[in-house]
């Protein structure tokens, strides 16, 4: 049999609510002083705040950087960099979207190792330490939450990515209610979007796809066809969200590890 080489997150919580019990889950790991990546409409929804009471509730001091935009910036990278070195910070956590969870694990690598960004580009050139690392995906779409990648807009267009193990968070928090909210086009959108990694994934000629990969790819095509109906029509079947998240998430796992082309 061919060799093969699986990465991913180590610890992972799927539980409708977890993300209230964020302080528990993951406040040792995170110390004494966290910074919260996530974007302005999260904020100003007041979906981080249970969880931000969880980590303060466990000792911890918390700075919220809520300026994160979709297709981040490098311009608001380095201002996630500037805050977390400004609060002497321990730890990361991203709570959102795609975009906020990229902005958050190049916060952790930046601020935990002091590398140059420009050191870190492309694939296996990030080295790290970072610093510990939670991620709370709101969207069931990207899978970054178990994925080595993050990708950052740099000048108008152009996009680049840091690729590397270094990356992948030391724990993911799964709650489906953070979803019940999401607009039926951008629950279709990102649904979509997830069926498309599963597909890619499982469908991969890349010498190094696996019998693995295929495994995850088949499982999240199959939550994810048969739930994205539902949740776009019935945004509040906590059922269908929840299948959808875990949908995402295990296609993230299978085109992380396939290898896929950049979709």
């Amino acid at each position: 049999m061919t060799p093969l080489t699986f990465a991913t997150t180590p610890f992972v919580v799927f539980e409708a609510g977890a993300s209230k019990r964020l302080g528990k889950l993951a406040g040792k790991k995170l110390g004494r002083r966290v910074l919260l990546v996530t974007d302005p409409g999260l904020r100003k929804l007041g979906l981080c705040d249970s969880a931000i009471r969880s980590l303060e509730g466990e000792g911890a001091e918390v700075t919220v950087f809520d300026a994160v935009e979709a297709d981040p910036s490098l311009a608001t990278l380095n201002k996630a960099v500037e805050a977390g070195r400004a609060a002497s910070i321990s730890g990361v956590v991203g709570f959102g979207g795609g975009s906020s969870l990229d902005v958050a694990k190049l916060t952790a690598l930046l601020v935990g190792s002091g590398e140059a960004l420009d050191e870190a580009w492309g694939v296996a050139n990030a080295k790290g330490p970072r610093l510990p690392l939670a991620l709370v995906p709101t969207t069931a779409g990207t899978g970054s939450e178990v994925t080595p990648v993050s990708i950052i807009t740099v000048g108008e267009e152009e996009k680049r990515g840091v690729s590397s193990p270094v990356i992948l968070p030391d724990i993911a928090v799964l709650d489906a209610e953070l979803t019940l909210g999401l607009p039926p086009a951008i629950t279709a959108a990102t649904g979509v979007d997830a069926m498309v990694h599963a597909i890619e994934s499982y469908a991969s000629t890349n010498a190094n796809n696996n019998p693995l990969s295929k495994m995850l790819a088949r499982q999240a095509l199959q939550l994810l066809g048969a739930n994205i109906e539902t949740a776009v029509t019935n945004g509040n079947d906590i059922a269908a969200r929840g299948a959808m998240l875990l949908g995402s998430m295990l296609a993230g796992q299978a085109f992380a590890n396939s290898p896929v082309a950049a979709v």
